[in-house]
């Protein structure tokens, strides 16, 4: 049987095991395709002292999901409806708990921020899991600062 993710808003001391997450996640399925500009400029994204002061003090969401304790799965929202980053540990891909993230996320916009839509700029390895799930592209694929992405957006 399945054991149930929680998924909720993260806890200040809960920053660097989600950044540490991503980080891993994003060496292992995504650094190859980025050049080492963009490489370093992801790792500097993510350990950005001012992000963390912007997520201490509300203005760029953490949502985490769990598995007991554990952190396996995480996703930011910055300038209320872009999702800045999402990323599930290795051993728990396809379990649903980036569906489960995205689903607590538009719970989140439809009744806190009352939004119509969310936006994303999907690296190459997640744009069929935002297909998927119903985003559609806004633009063809872009690159800056060594960082590729597709703007995509879904309406909620």
């Amino acid at each position: 049987m399945e054991v149930p993710y929680q998924i909720r808003n993260a806890y200040r001391d809960e920053w660097e095991d989600a950044m540490s997450l991503a980080w891993r996640t994003f060496l292992r399925f995504e650094a190859d395709v980025y050049s080492p500009e963009g490489v370093k400029n992801f790792e500097n994204f993510i350990t950005d002292s001012t992000l963390y002061r912007m997520f201490v003090v509300g203005s760029y969401q953490l949502f985490v999901a769990l598995d007991g304790k554990k952190i396996v799965g995480m996703l930011t929202l910055r300038g209320g409806t872009h999702i800045s980053l999402l990323f599930v540990d290795e051993r728990y891909h396809r379990r649903g708990i980036g569906r489960a993230l995205m689903q607590y996320l538009s719970n989140y916009l439809l009744t806190e921020m009352q939004a119509s839509r969310v936006t994303v700029n999907s690296s190459p390895y997640g744009i069929e899991f935002y297909h998927r799930l119903g985003f559609r592209d806004l633009r063809p694929q872009e690159k800056s600062d060594g960082i590729i992405y597709t703007p995509m957006e879904f309406v909620l």
